[in-house]
């Protein structure tokens, strides 16, 4: 994978699908895609196997066809998550793999790029969106790609919560709004003077915060944001959680039966914590990592994981510092790396032509302990046949409209409905929203050049 500053048109890292090895895809059942998709579905479930070889020409006949036609208007993006060989795929369709930091920028810093289409989750895609440019197009190959944290961080879910807070506090409360959170929720952080943050500058975002000298709010994952607090030495008495939004919603007032502490607690918070997470870091356990320090292994893990699980480890980052972690790591390395399960077998691929072993923390060979599985499930709705139909379908002039992401997009990821806001709310929303996300650029760049 190409590091996350690496623009569209960089020769590929090497990343390639073994030959002989099927791609890692546990194939959708029909009613799962839009009625545009499934041609395309029966097409691929019609193949006589998985591997490379056979899947390859197949999707060759849409994919290239698209880049025939598009030219050098089209940009292909996916995720370091993405799993069914999707990254390999799209690097090999000399598209752009990175981060989310990287992905959101991508249109913004390409204006020639005027199709753009993601193979990823959709606050990813509405990210791009939002500091896209106006005569270009985003597109998301499953628009119910979605992602647990964000569905626990809804607007609906959150706005009541943030009113209150708003109420108490005014203008001393200042919201941040992790990536992972949709063009809504960024918004409402452009609105109260605060900033959009990805896993690796939450720390540089946050310290921005609290110079400043107001009350954060730090949406949505409660993990991240412990976490980055125990990085910036604050502390954890001053950081209230809020509670479990899949137990109460946004059905709650605060208060001294809601919130442990009570409003006392929540006066004297320097930062409160949405109370959401990520079901794929939060399997791990301070167990998993010191059972392979034992055996002499160096344990890498993502932010999002809980806090005990990230002090006993040996590092921690974003997924661009782990996979950077992988490329560096010298011959005869032994690295456990936290995170989503599909990173790893990339990241294990790539080592192993390195000399270097890889495995995922929570494979643990014992009875009782967790298995790293497949990786994202949401993220994994994108596969071969919507990356096939996406390009497809456009390159013919019949995209679904559901397809085209535009700010302040909201979609339910198990019916597909989605709710779009008129001309006039969208741009009142990019405004606050892309305000929030200069503003992460702005400290980030700032913090690179030492300034």
């Amino acid at each position: 994978m190409p590091p996350t500053d690496t623009a569209p048109g960089t020769p590929p890292s090497g990343l390639t699908l073994d030959p002989g090895v099927p791609i890692c895809q546990t194939d959708l059942p029909l009613d799962w895609y839009q009625e545009e998709f499934r041609p395309y579905a029966e097409e691929y479930l019609a193949l006589p196997d998985r591997k490379p070889e056979t899947v390859l020409p197949w999707l060759d006949r849409y994919v290239r066809r698209a880049q025939d036609h598009f030219g050098d208007e089209l940009l292909l993006l996916a995720h370091f998550y993405m799993g069914g060989e999707i990254v390999k795929l799209v690097e090999r369709y000399e598209g752009a793999v990175a981060d989310s930091y990287a992905l959101a920028l991508q249109a913004a810093r390409n204006p020639e790029k005027k199709v753009i289409v993601e193979s990823a989750v959709h606050f990813m895609a509405e990210a791009v969106a939002i500091l896209a440019h106006e005569d270009q197009s985003v597109w998301i190959t499953n628009p119910k790609a979605g992602c647990t944290m964000e569905m626990l961080a809804k607007d609906f879910m959150v706005y009541p919560i943030a009113d209150q807070l708003i109420e108490r506090y005014g203008d001393d409360l200042l919201v941040v709004a992790y990536m992972n959170t949709s063009g809504r929720l960024k918004a409402l952080a452009g609105r109260t003077g605060g900033a959009v943050c990805t896993s690796s500058n939450a720390h540089l975002v946050v310290d921005w915060a609290r110079a400043k000298g107001r009350k954060i709010l730090f949406v949505p994952d409660q993990h991240l944001g412990r976490n980055t607090a125990d990085r910036l030495d604050m502390d954890q008495s001053k950081l209230v959680t809020l509670p479990d939004p899949q137990v109460f919603a946004a059905n709650y007032t605060l208060g001294d039966g809601t919130i442990e502490g009570g409003t006392d607690a929540l006066d004297a918070a320097e930062m409160i914590l949405w109370g959401s997470y990520c079901g794929v870091h939060t399997i791990f356990q301070p167990e998993m990592v010191r059972w392979w320090q034992e055996r002499d292994w160096r344990v890498l893990v993502h932010p999002e994981s809980p806090l005990e699980v990230v002090r006993a480890a040996d590092g921690q980052g974003s997924t661009n510092y782990l996979w950077t972690e992988v490329m560096n790591a010298p011959r005869g390395a032994k690295l456990v790396i936290g995170t989503e399960g599909h990173f790893v077998r990339n990241a294990r691929n790539e080592g192993a032509k390195r000399g270097v072993e890889i495995v995922h923390l929570a494979d643990i060979p014992e009875e009782g302990m967790a298995s790293a599985g497949c990786g994202c499930a949401t993220m994994s709705r994108n596969d071969p046949p919507h990356l096939a139909g996406m390009l497809d379908l456009l390159r013919r002039g019949e995209a679904p409209d559901l397809n085209r992401v535009l700010a302040g997009d909201s979609v339910d990821e198990l019916s597909g409905a989605r709710d779009r806001l008129d001309g006039a709310e969208r741009a009142e929303l990019i405004g606050h929203a892309k305000l929030s996300l200069e503003r992460m650029i702005e400290i980030t760049e700032r913090a690179s050049k030492g300034s």
